[in-house]
């Protein structure tokens, strides 16, 4: 059985972390003038907005959790998850450079969740199939 790397550790952390900041900003954004006039500058309405977040915060945090388990299915929902997100965010957002500098993380995300001793660690835990009971 193979250890958890330490990368994989802190990509999942900061996974979970990254959610749980997205929720609370979500859960106070109808009562920040600030979030709602941020909101209002996308051509996206803002309940919209913010059922998306919270969309992808969710998809985040369960990643985050499995990850830390070793399910091998969470890497590869956490990366098409993030590449559909950040598609949107660059369609959408005001800031095209913000969504460039988060890209270059994502891109160091899936180097090191993807690196030979992270697919061995992934494969260590894969669940098999039992064999049938008689």
């Amino acid at each position: 059985m193979n250890k958890r790397l330490l990368s994989i550790s802190i990509i999942a952390w900061f996974l979970i972390f990254s959610a749980a900041v997205s929720l609370q900003s979500v859960a106070h954004s109808h009562n920040s003038p600030q979030a709602q006039a941020f909101l209002a500058k996308n051509t996206i309405p803002q309940n919209i907005q913010i059922a998306i977040v919270f969309v992808f915060a969710a998809i985040k945090l369960v990643c985050g959790i499995s990850m830390l388990k070793g399910a091998n299915w969470s890497r590869f929902t956490y990366v098409s998850a993030a590449v559909i997100e950040y598609a949107y965010l660059f369609l959408t957002f005001p800031s095209k450079l913000v969504v460039i500098q988060w890209s270059l993380i994502f891109a160091i995300i899936v180097l090191f969740l993807f690196r030979p001793a992270a697919n061995a660690f992934f494969a260590s835990k894969s669940t098999a199939i039992p064999p049938p009971l008689p």
